[in-house]
């Protein structure tokens, strides 16, 4: 790809907010630089918000919000399913962007962008199947009706490692509900959701749906959104650590809330399983995404008789990956986000292999420009290893030995996470037994992908609460409200 393909590209995006409909400068003028992190160069930027700004978002949500919700579902539905169709017809575009502010490769991009477009065609068809409930009381003497209505104007706060899926699997519901709503993308990757409000914007949503807004700092521009009484829903993909901050600040207002944070996913392969089939699981599981996914596979729990033919196939395969810009030919393995993620993935391998873990392949961060990091197979981990428990979130794949079945469940439980958690097995009755065992919302068996918009997505314990997806999704933007009919 040519450099003049890419500033096209770049180009094509606005970079200022977008409130109430219209594209407009940070009130303060200030701006942001977007980061190629493959380079670390500067390849925009974008407007930077002040809280004036955020409450402006907030204004223009609730000013159309009653209107909103009043719309036909049909006619929300359709809005969907034209930006749909325009994301499909943008892939290249769109997925050059994203590889240039967050590194993936174009090939991963693609994936991305047509994963993301499916929330919203997935969407634009439960819009019209809300449906309430009508009863005869029990006792013969009256009728009960249930209705579900938008829950109101809601704020959206998504990350950086999928910068348009996590923003069409929030805006899609909202926008089939008949939820208005403020984005606030992560700083390190605002392009691509600046590109989805433009798209939604040719598509017919009416201003004020949809706001987006950009900064430096997200809690000072979170909280004079989030300690607003008209604000109804807080939703929110990323870390557990800042989730639970986020759920401490909503609840001086009680808002419904959506959290979508952290993993530890255990990958299960037992005795009796496929190992070729493991390792290709695997390979989904862990390197999808450069390893910068909450459901990556973060820790390998394989049976100790098939453990030495795992570690070694899983190398090799890693090992022959291709390291390099995400722009170029043949490339796998783009540059993690930036030097913080980076030194962490270090620190953590240092951690492990100081406490006896070996280097089977990788191990080593890359010379040179950008923020790269080897894929990396580590074998003999110690229990102490920080990265049993800590998500890695980079291409580092430690690998432990277990016995017996009772032990991989008990090793695939100890942590205080549970997102989604990977299982081989040929044996159907322990599929079934390890599956109710485990405790994470989401389980892979015998598939390294568990991701669909067809499904519900989200996680237990501390990997928060909520589904985004699936018929579950457009349940957490509607409220339930019963009617007492006298006969």
């Amino acid at each position: 790809m040519s450099a003049t393909q890419e500033r096209s590209a770049i180009d094509s995006v606005p970079t200022q907010l977008f409130i109430g409909g219209e594209w407009r400068d940070a009130s303060g003028g200030a701006t942001l630089d977007v980061e190629d992190p493959s380079t670390g160069e500067t390849i925009a930027a974008v407007a930077d918000a002040t809280p004036d700004d955020s409450k402006a978002a907030l204004d223009a949500c609730v000013a159309v919000q009653g209107e909103w919700a009043a719309h036909p579902p049909r006619e929300r539905g359709e809005i969907l399913r034209r930006a749909y169709q325009q994301i499909t017809e943008r892939v290249d575009e769109l997925a050059t962007v994203m590889t240039l502010e967050m590194g993936k490769p174009l090939a991963e991009s693609k994936a991305e962008i047509t994963y993301a477009s499916e929330f919203f065609r997935w969407f634009a068809e439960e819009a019209v199947r809300i449906e309430g409930r009508f009863a005869t009381a029990p006792n013969g003497a009256g009728r009960l009706i249930t209705m579900r209505q938008p829950v109101g104007p809601c704020y959206a706060i998504t990350p950086w490692n999928f910068p348009m899926a996590m923003g069409t699997r929030k805006i899609g519901p909202a926008i089939a509900a008949g939820c208005t709503m403020v984005i606030k993308p992560a700083q390190q990757t605002p392009l691509s959701m600046y590109a989805l409000a433009q798209i939604l914007e040719e598509a017919g949503l009416p201003a004020g749906v949809l706001n987006v807004v950009t900064s430096k700092s997200s809690g000072d521009v979170s909280k004079p959104i989030i300690s607003d009484p008209r604000l109804r829903k807080l939703t929110f993909t990323g870390s557990t650590e800042v989730g639970r901050k986020l759920v401490e600040q909503s609840a001086e207002g009680l808002l419904r809330t959506s959290m979508e944070l952290g993993g530890n996913a255990p990958f299960l392969v037992f005795a009796d399983a496929d190992v070729d089939a493991a390792v290709d699981g695997a390979m989904i599981a862990k390197m999808r995404n450069i390893g910068e996914a909450c459901t990556a596979a973060n820790r390998f729990h394989v049976h100790e008789s098939v453990a030495d033919e795992f570690t070694e196939k899983l190398a090799k395969r890693m090992g022959a990956m291709k390291v390099g810009r995400g722009t170029e030919e043949g490339v796998e393995v783009g540059p993690l986000i930036d030097a913080t993620q980076r030194d962490k993935v270090a620190e953590l391998v240092g951690d492990a292999t100081g406490k006896g873990a070996d280097v089977v392949v990788g191990g080593s961060a890359g010379d040179g420009p950008g923020y790269f990091y080897e894929p990396t197979v580590l074998g003999g981990v110690p229990e102490g290893a920080r990265l049993l428990k800590e998500e890695i979130f980079g291409p580092v794949a430690p690998v432990i030995g277990f016995s017996d079945e009772e032990q991989a469940i008990a090793a695939a439980n100890d942590t205080e996470f549970g997102l989604v958690s990977y299982v081989y097995t040929s044996d159907v009755k322990r599929a079934f037994r390890v599956c109710e065992a485990l405790e994470t919302g989401m389980i892979g068996l015998n598939q390294g992908l568990v991701s669909n918009p067809a499904a519900p997505f989200g996680g237990v314990k501390a990997s928060g609460f909520g589904r985004e997806g699936g018929a579950e999704g457009i349940h957490e933007y509607l409220e339930i409200k019963y009617v007492a009919m006298a006969m």
